[in-house]
């Protein structure tokens, strides 16, 4: 966060002005459609700058951010309505926005404007018809308007081509003059005591420490004129410190955004006069920062100090005998209604009240022996966010963690503790967070210098982590049910997009695509084919698609992790090793290069792959069926850890991914078995057969199937003969699959033999009644052909139960060209007999299985009848073009997808060709 306080003048308007940022769009609260005319016209006497992060923990910061610089403006009054609004559009632009906020705030003669701008200016608000259509307050987006509408005097949104901005304005409540609190009215000799004049001295102090201003009141208390004192530093005028309890210099009093205390000035004449002194640091016009000291004589206090807040006078009815809240009074009020709000409060308040130069505070585990970093300022947050120590034993142990403790120096005890080191803190106080006696947390400050804490202090820090250790356990608690609420849901939706799928890579991206970003920032899965079988880098994914590729070749680099089958995540460090092995590699070849441009390039791509792996990296096995089939490979960028409870639920999904993997692999094996085994059932290839087009279309039923219980065939004899076939086994699966492969084996072996067609089907209808059980009736259309030299073609047709074969002649008509017979399989003693067809130049004979003749929509059936009338538009088209248009006509004739297998069979004699 970056933020600047700018007292007086009346500076330019902070917002875009270049002719491209002109507002595109601008809406104000209803009745006033000028309402910005006010604002502008207003002499600004002050405005406070921050910017925030895209991070949740954002909106405390601006929220804190706000209330302070209200509070220093003091309009205490309108300190809360603005919070509100304030934490409302931060939300909106860090969490749903996703950008860095710009908070501007702005002081008046008559209030108080607060600017609050985004870098999404697509991003759509809800239109604001009539006062009341802004929709339910429940929603989750256009609540900050709503507030804005309801609690703001003038509000409105501007856009830029790179900024959304809302603004509010909060008018000071009209109030007599001089009454901003009053106080009991006090007898004469209670009242405090002064001068006959009492005097304030102004003294501004630059950013060096040195005085700069300094008015007449200073020369009439301390004796200097202010020649004498300008451009010298304060502290040679110091008499410091003067404030019992309190270790800060007047460096550091300085370097605070305010502060107020006792300390002494020495005057001209070499006395020491005890002074009460309030500061206030600000930026200059130039943005330059300064602070400016007030300053009375000591008895004098009552003229600057700040009263101790209590009770309000209208509740003393219904309070009496209540004290202040302890947890108010060091959280402040009102107080953060979220668990990371009120940690950050913690660590700041904690750190402002012994005058440290950082503060962290840790939760305990359910178990109590690991602490969690999940709060801390003026530290490395990002590195040490949700990283956890032991409390009794091991490496790098929090060894004082249950007790209050004070180290003087941290040098001379190193690791003691392990979340300082290589900070630069050298003394730090901790004490423990205890409820009914449980260790829940610990609370620490710290000093970059030695020996700056003491027993004192560690009382006081004890005191306030009493009063606030209810309250953050009862956070903590909410926030695991919502975190455990959310898990569920969350299992409960990935174990339904896994069941959804047996394909093995769409498994793997869901795998990946589930974990990535919700679980992690990049996600790898490795998988092992069987147990003599290398890990494999399958799928990578970043939540940066432009990261992908160098990320794959990056672990494609390195030795996958080994498939150990302990469950549980584990540490793999081998990733963030390489990946700053190779940019140091990279940057080293760099020197001395001439192409600037592509070395840049490289360096930029390596450096951002490092980045996107430097920071934890954990392996979760893949176990199925008692064997580790994979490894989920989870992945942070630099300097960031995985939270236990994330871990924990990626364990939960690892497992269920693993069957589901392990499930899509066993699927793929058995539909490559069972699809090789259903294309030895067809076929290897059609012959080509002189004088006479042949075209097969055969469609299978059922998902996966290549062959069912229809089946054809068609196959050299003897030189000049060749047999056909095409039947329909009853039923489908692998039952009819396998009298299908019976019958084209048998058929060609008997005709091979030299049987006729009559003989060939009775020793087939011998061997199917042999499968006994397994045995399936089977209608049988079967022929042999003999090409002419006449260019007409002879067939012998047996057709077994088989819908008839039917004849296109030249001229349009068509006709059955066989008689029907017994089917197979049913009985045995069969008399069959072959009848000879004859087909002509131009003939057409057309052989179907009952999927066509019996394709239904509703109640209505494509027939023998229907089959013949889309035959008799097929004169003149070959054999392909015939067995086409069948097919499509049985398409369209139903709109459901097939229910039976379907097989067409088309002979077409074209005749000699002509010279």
């Amino acid at each position: 966060m970056t933020t600047g306080l700018h007292p007086g003048g009346t500076p330019q308007d902070p917002r875009p002005t270049g002719n491209h940022a002109l507002p595109a769009q601008e809406r104000v609260g209803p009745g006033t459609p000028h309402a910005d005319d006010r604002t502008r016209s207003s002499v600004i006497t002050a405005r406070a700058a921050a910017s925030f992060e895209p991070v949740g923990r954002s909106v405390a910061t601006a929220r804190s951010f706000v209330r302070d610089t209200l509070q220093g403006w003091g309009f205490a009054d309108i300190v809360d309505d603005a919070v509100v609004l304030t934490s409302e559009l931060v939300t909106n632009a860090v969490v749903h926005a996703g950008t860095a906020a710009d908070v501007l705030c702005l002081r008046s003669d008559d209030g108080v404007r607060i600017e609050v701008a985004d870098h999404y200016p697509e991003r759509e608000i809800p239109l604001q018809a009539t006062a009341i259509s802004m929709g339910s307050p429940d929603r989750e987006g256009g609540r900050g308007l709503q507030l804005c509408a309801a609690l703001a005097g003038r509000w409105g949104v501007e856009y830029t081509p790179t900024h959304k901005q809302v603004w509010f304005q909060l008018d000071l409540p009209e109030r007599a003059v001089g009454t901003r609190a009053a106080g009991p009215s006090l007898p004469a000799h209670l009242l405090p005591l002064a001068d006959g004049r009492v005097r304030v001295a102004v003294i501004q102090i630059d950013r060096t420490g040195s005085i700069n201003a300094w008015n007449e009141d200073a020369e009439e208390l301390f004796g200097y004129a202010a020649e004498q004192v300008t451009g010298k530093p304060l502290t040679d005028l110091a008499a410091w410190p003067h404030t019992p309890g309190t270790s800060t210099g007047i460096v550091e009093a300085l370097q605070l955004s305010r502060w107020e205390g006792s300390y002494g000035v020495r005057c001209a004449d070499g006395r020491v006069t005890p002074v009460y002194a309030s500061h206030l640091r600000v930026r200059d016009t130039g943005g330059e920062p300064s602070t400016v000291c007030l300053l009375v004589r000591d008895h004098e206090r009552a003229v600057l100090q700040t009263p101790l807040r209590g009770p309000s006078a209208d509740s003393g009815a219904h309070s009496e005998g209540q004290a202040t809240d302890p947890f108010e009074v060091f959280i402040g009020s009102p107080a953060p209604d979220d668990l990371d709000g009120l940690l950050q409060r913690t660590v700041e308040r904690a750190r402002d009240m012994l005058d440290g130069d950082s503060a962290f505070l840790l939760l305990a585990t359910d178990d109590e022996t690991e602490l969690e970093v999940r709060a801390s300022t003026g530290l490395p947050s990002a590195r040490q966010r949700f990283a956890r120590v032991p409390v009794e034993a091991g490496p790098g142990r929090y060894g004082s963690a249950r007790m209050p403790a004070v180290h003087e120096d941290l040098s001379v005890v190193p690791g003691a503790v392990p979340l300082l080191g290589g900070t630069g803190m050298r003394s730090v106080v901790t004490v423990p967070l205890k409820v009914e006696g449980r260790l829940t947390g610990s609370l620490g400050v710290a000093a970059e210098s030695p020996g700056r804490y003491s027993n004192e202090e560690a009382l006081r820090l004890q005191f306030a982590a009493d009063r606030i250790a209810l309250a953050v356990e009862s956070a903590r608690l909410g926030e695991l049910e919502r975190l455990r609420r959310g898990s569920l849901s969350f299992l409960v939706e990935a174990s339904d997009l896994l069941a959804g799928t047996l394909d093995r890579d769409q498994t793997l991206a869901l795998m990946a695509q589930m974990t990535v970003p919700t679980l992690a920032t990049w996600c790898a899965v490795y998988t092992i084919a069987d147990q003599a079988s290398e890990p494999y880098l399958s799928y990578v994914l970043h939540e940066d698609e432009e990261r992908i590729d160098g990320l794959k070749a990056l672990l494609s680099k390195i030795a996958p992790p080994d498939p150990v089958p302990t469950p549980g995540a584990r540490v793999w460090s081998a990733p963030a090793a390489a990946a700053h092995e190779a940019a140091l590699r990279t940057s080293m070849r760099s020197l001395g290069l001439g192409d600037q441009a592509s070395v840049s390039s490289g360096i930029g791509t390596t450096l951002a792959t490092a980045h996107a792996v430097g920071g934890e990296t954990v392996v979760l096995p893949l176990v199925a069926r008692n064997r580790v089939i994979g490894m989920l490979t989870l992945g942070k960028p630099s300097d960031e850890h995985f939270r236990q409870e994330i871990l924990e639920l990626a364990e939960d999904l690892s497992r269920r991914a693993a069957l589901a993997l392990d499930n899509a692999r066993l699927y793929s094996e058995r539909t490559a078995i069972s699809q090789s085994l259903q294309r030895s059932l067809l076929p290897p290839e059609l012959p080509q057969i002189e004088g006479v087009e042949v075209e097969v279309i055969y469609r299978a039923a059922g998902e996966g199937n290549e062959v069912g219980g229809d089946f054809y065939d068609l196959f050299p004899i003897r030189d000049g003969a060749y047999g056909f076939a095409i039947g329909d086994v009853c039923g489908t699966g692998p039952e009819a699959a396998a009298v299908t492969g019976l019958a084209r084996h048998a058929l060609r072996l008997l005709a091979r033999e030299g049987y006729g067609g009559p003989a060939v089907l009775e020793r087939l209808n011998s061997a199917i009644l042999d499968e006994g059980a397994r045995s399936r009736f089977l209608t049988l259309l079967y022929g042999e052909l003999w090409p002419q030299e006449d260019g007409s073609a002879v067939l012998k047709v047996v057709c077994a139960g088989h819908p008839l074969p039917l004849r296109l002649r030249q001229d349009g008509t068509v006709e059955p060209a066989a008689e029907p017979q017994p089917l197979l399989g049913v009985m045995e003693d069969l008399e069959l007999y072959e009848q000879t067809v004859t087909l002509d130049p131009g003939d057409v004979l057309l052989c179907v299985t009952d999927g066509v003749t019996e394709r239904r929509e509703g109640t209505r059936m494509l027939g023998d009848d229907g089959l013949a009338d889309v035959l008799t538009t097929c004169t003149g088209l070959t054999a392909g073009a015939v067995a086409a248009r069948i097919m499509r006509a049985v398409e369209r004739f139903a709109s459901d997808a097939p229910s039976d297998d379907m097989a067409i069979l088309a002979m077409r004699v074209p005749g000699l060709p002509t010279d």
